[in-house]
């Protein structure tokens, strides 16, 4: 029924179109809430008490509740038609951002956060499109997903400037209305005409391959048991939060930072932008790194650029270090999705991808939640976002000596087998 969307002479095209549908939604799902959101942070919180603390809570409740519904949504993914579920998502998501240009006191404006964009972004944002991505591709699965990953970062390159804009002219309110009618009236109806969940719902095989032979046999559905006791769920998960507990923090107080050093709004959104720059390219290059070596290695390196950044930023005096400094970040934090998405799909298998991702989610939140708060807490505490920062230098210690236990095959190992190998079958 959904065939006439692709071509079926043409099935390599088939794949890489969804990587286009998953590249829009990261940007819709990652750029109108969470890039957006250190830019409406300080107009939002002059409304709402002047509490950094408080602000910061909003993304905390957003990403909890997020958690928290993972595990059901990523069963929902494995089981339903993607463009449902990710459909229901967009829709969740719209609403909340109308409903956010009306609330009036902050209870109201958690609720919102939690009941609406929580559930949306997790039902449309990377736990979706990732799953989308790794049914349609298995020999170029970390390629593809870093592709599909950079439709977040362009919506950082994007999105800060814009928002400053709307902020500036038309006020935070009126911001989210803009976010909520685009999302409905364009990403919902787009999701539902395009979106197909696997290439054998249409007569086609991952990869564009022409016969199963050629594609690495399928590992079986796993039960909770099988994926939780495997090492490797414990090492990316707690090795992942740590990381996203950084990174949540540095991207939502990046703004504020500046403008605290006196530089205006445009000119701090700037950096944000150019962090978010970066991680297009770190999407890319970790994207076909983790298809072709250790998995590992790809981890340290990033974490590595992601130390040199904050570590120009932290102590250096000047725009320009700063800006070198978020540059740098960008670039190491880039690879986060795209590795998960690989390293899941390689260790736990296709049919499995949904479950096993929507079940680390509560176990990374458990960390990942705490960056943001802890941020704005020790801002409120001391009057500098420093002792914050100085902190997460020995996360990122404890981060690479995690990833340390990671073993996980890549393309390089995980072959299809050989023609004589075909024959004596």
């Amino acid at each position: 029924m959904l065939s006439f969307l692709v071509k079926k002479s043409d099935p390599t095209f088939a794949g890489w179109r969804m990587v286009a549908v998953a590249f829009f939604v990261d940007f819709i799902a990652v750029g109108f809430f969470f890039y957006s959101y250190g830019v409406f942070f300080k107009a939002i919180a002059a409304e709402f008490g002047d509490s950094r603390l408080g602000v910061s809570m909003g993304t905390t409740v957003t990403m909890g509740v997020g958690a928290i519904m993972a595990p059901f949504i990523g069963r929902a993914l494995d089981h339903y038609p993607l463009r449902k579920v990710i459909a229901s998502g967009a829709i969740a998501m719209g609403t909340g951002f109308l409903l956010l240009g009306f609330v009036k006191t902050p209870m109201q404006f958690y609720l919102v956060l939690g009941i609406f964009i929580g559930f949306g972004a997790g039902a449309m944002g990377m736990l979706a499109t990732s799953k989308l991505v790794s049914n349609w591709f298995v020999m170029k699965r970390g390629t593809a997903l870093g592709i599909a990953a950079t439709g977040i970062s362009v919506s950082g390159v994007v999105m800060p400037a814009i928002s400053a804009l709307i902020v500036g002219e038309y006020g935070w309110r009126n911001g989210f209305v803009c976010y909520g009618i685009i999302t409905l009236t364009i990403v919902v109806p787009l999701v539902l005409r395009l979106v197909i969940s696997r290439p054998e719902d249409i007569g086609l095989l991952p990869d564009g391959a022409e016969t199963r032979t050629a594609l690495p046999p399928n590992k079986p559905k796993l039960h909770t048991k099988e994926f939780l006791s495997n090492p490797n769920f414990w090492y990316l998960s707690v090795s992942l939060g740590m990381l996203l507990c950084i990174q949540s923090a540095t991207l939502i107080h990046m703004v504020p930072r500046l403008t605290d050093r006196g530089l205006d709004l445009i000119s701090a959104s700037f950096v944000a932008s150019s962090t978010a720059f970066f991680g297009v390219m770190g999407k890319l290059i970790y994207g076909w790194l983790v298809d072709r070596v250790d998995v590992r290695y790809a981890l340290w390196l990033g974490i590595a650029c992601q130390v040199v950044g904050q570590s120009l930023m932290l102590f250096g005096d000047s725009y320009f270090t700063f800006l070198a400094g978020a540059s740098f970040f960008g670039f190491g934090m880039g690879g986060n999705v795209p590795m998960q998405g690989a390293v899941v799909g390689a260790a736990f298998g296709q049919e499995s991808f949904g479950k096993v991702l929507g079940a680390m989610r509560p176990a990374m939140s458990v960390i990942h939640l705490l960056g943001v708060p802890f941020a704005g807490w020790v801002f409120d505490t001391t009057g500098s976002y420093d002792p914050a920062f100085l902190t997460f230098f020995g996360l990122y210690f404890l981060a690479a000596l995690v990833v340390y236990g990671l073993r996980v095959e890549t393309r390089s190992k995980m072959r299809a087998p050989s023609i004589a190998e075909q024959r004596n079958e």
